[in-house]
């Protein structure tokens, strides 16, 4: 199965999605601020655990520039609801249990994981701009240093 790869410049996919707590969150909505949109894996798995708490740890000055957070993953509510109690992640987690959103993003098809070609979650991260449009579209992103790295990419 090929993925459909977006790139910056392109206009955001929209989504309404829902969250831990069953709040429903839609890029429309985010209109007007900068939002980095992560997809990750699986909640409560080591590297999502790392991604998610670098994010977290980093939402000060990421919240400083203006920037919003939302991870996407394909848990359930109850399995968001858990991560985020344990992590005290304060950012939205969202459910795309039938995958809808991680097509449309191109988070979702082949990887290469411990050198085996399987069909899974791509870690991705979009930075969409005030206007919906793709400012950075990162595809197979390491959990660890990602942060760092993407405030690089946005503040220098």
């Amino acid at each position: 199965m090929t993925n459909t790869k977006l790139e910056a410049g392109a206009l955001a996919p929209e989504f309404s999605l829902t969250d831990a707590g069953g709040n429903v969150v839609s890029l429309k909505e985010l209109r007007g601020k900068k939002v980095i949109v992560y997809f990750y894996p699986a909640a409560s798995t080591p590297g999502c655990t790392t991604q998610a708490c670098d994010f977290r740890d980093n939402m000060a000055s990421l919240t400083a520039e203006g920037y919003v957070v939302v991870g996407i993953s394909k848990d359930e509510r109850p399995a968001l609801q858990k991560f985020a109690a344990e992590e005290s992640l304060e950012f939205p987690l969202l459910s795309d249990s039938d995958l809808t959103v991680h097509h449309a993003y191109g988070a979702y098809g082949e990887k290469s994981m411990y050198g085996e070609t399987v069909t899974g979650v791509i870690r991705s991260t979009f930075v969409v701009d005030e206007d919906g449009v793709l400012e950075h579209a990162l595809y197979n992103v390491k959990a660890t240093g990602h942060v760092e790295g993407l405030r690089k990419k946005l503040f220098s």
